[in-house]
């Protein structure tokens, strides 16, 4: 039988061995212990011995089938799943760093995630390197003088640049580095850098892979080896994802094919309608060929993503009139659902960063993330249209 492709996958993946009394969707399992009859058994179960579960901090049957799933699609051979995804990164660069270790990564990511790198691991005694997002050679230059890890997120939140995971990797090799790929934009279906070479990839789950916007986790995926530790690492520490979630997840994950096609022809249509109109002065997305990353983008991607961002004429204050006047857009601090979201950056990916920061890491005050849902195209411009239209004149110059 010939491997299947990633839309039966999505759906059949990682659930047939959790399936239970002639049910066809795997079960929500709540019990917090696990008994055992035989003492014998018990302890082998619980020492890893033998396959099983004893404590829902621990394992759960729900959370482990969505672990399989996301393992599968990412063509790993190992997954562990967290509450959030921040718990997720923050649990994997736990895991792995210790005081006097170095770290290299880029200024672009998640809000989060940079304060992580820039308040919490200097608290550590961790040196953490930031480089400019797409120079590949200030990052090649810093790798080899040595670290621990190279961390990327490609595309970038909210600025969606590219960096090649490809060129990265053998960089990171040359010195022993673990290379850890968020991966949350992308999604598998668009992206899988460990057939890149990658050691881990990290997911937001509650963003694409959930998809409804109803349920918080995330997951690291990659060699067992190195997943068997962050697990361990996450175990102690606790955070654990809840059955509900995962089960919510499991369940959005099977139309994961479907959501991000439409997604990928929506954001780059409403991407190349954007360039159209005069009070927007930047579209940022890497399926656009004006894109300073799409060639690279086109070679390691297979979709470019239902994320974009722009910049408008006239700042924070166009921003205030435009986005309320959306109708087919939720203004919230989320994305990768079915609905359309829209939200400036200072309130969504890098509401931690000062206006300092968030300037230093070349993010505008009036970047606006559009994360593209499904509605139909002709809707999600027609929108866009008529918001544009209702800007009062005095927000420009020159309209």
């Amino acid at each position: 039988m010939k491997h299947p492709k990633m839309s039966t996958k999505s759906i059949w993946a990682g659930e047939r061995d959790y399936l239970a009394f002639g049910a066809t969707q795997v079960p929500v399992v709540h019990s917090v212990s696990f008994g055992y009859d035989d003492m014998d058994e018990w302890f082998e179960v619980a020492i890893g011995n033998k396959e099983g579960h004893i404590y829902g901090r621990n394992t759960n049957p729900t959370v482990q089938a969505f672990e399989d799933k996301i393992k599968i699609l990412e063509g790993a051979d190992a997954a562990t799943s967290f509450s959030t995804g921040m718990a997720a990164i923050s649990n994997t660069l736990g895991t792995f760093l210790v005081p006097g270790d170095r770290i290299v990564s880029i200024k672009d990511t998640y809000g989060g995630t940079n304060k992580i790198f820039s308040e919490f691991l200097p608290k550590n005694q961790i040196d953490v390197v930031l480089c400019e997002t797409g120079n590949h050679e200030e990052i090649e230059a810093e790798v080899a003088k040595g670290c621990k890890i190279l961390y990327l997120e490609t595309p970038t939140n909210p600025t969606v640049k590219i960096t090649d995971i490809t060129r990265m990797v053998k960089a990171a090799k040359a010195v022993g580095a673990l290379v850890i790929v968020d991966n949350t934009f992308a999604t598998p279906i668009n992206q899988n850098p460990l057939h890149l070479g990658a050691d881990l990839v990290i997911h937001s789950a509650t963003k694409f892979l959930g998809g409804h916007a109803d349920a918080l986790g995330g997951a690291v995926v990659g060699a067992k080896d190195l997943v068997e530790k962050i697990y361990h690492y996450r175990e102690i520490n606790g955070a654990t994802l809840d059955p509900m979630a995962a089960y919510l997840l499991l369940r959005g994950m099977k139309t994961l094919k479907l959501r991000i096609d439409k997604q990928n022809e929506n954001a780059l249509a409403v991407a190349k309608y954007l360039q159209t109109i005069p009070e927007v002065e930047e579209v940022f997305y890497p399926g656009l060929e004006t894109h300073r990353g799409h060639d690279i983008a086109k070679k390691q991607m297979k979709g470019f993503g239902g994320m974009l961002s722009f910049s408008v004429k006239g700042g924070m204050d166009t921003v205030r009139h435009l986005l309320p006047k959306l109708n087919y857009a939720n203004r919230a601090a989320n994305l990768g659902a079915v609905e359309t979201i829209v939200g400036p950056a200072r309130t969504t990916s890098h509401v931690e960063c000062t206006p300092e920061e968030r300037k230093a890491l070349g993010i505008p005050e009036g970047l606006v993330r559009y994360s593209a849902g499904i509605e139909d195209i002709e809707d999600l411009k027609g929108d866009l249209e008529q918001a544009f239209q209702s800007l009062p004149n005095h927000l420009f110059v020159q309209r």
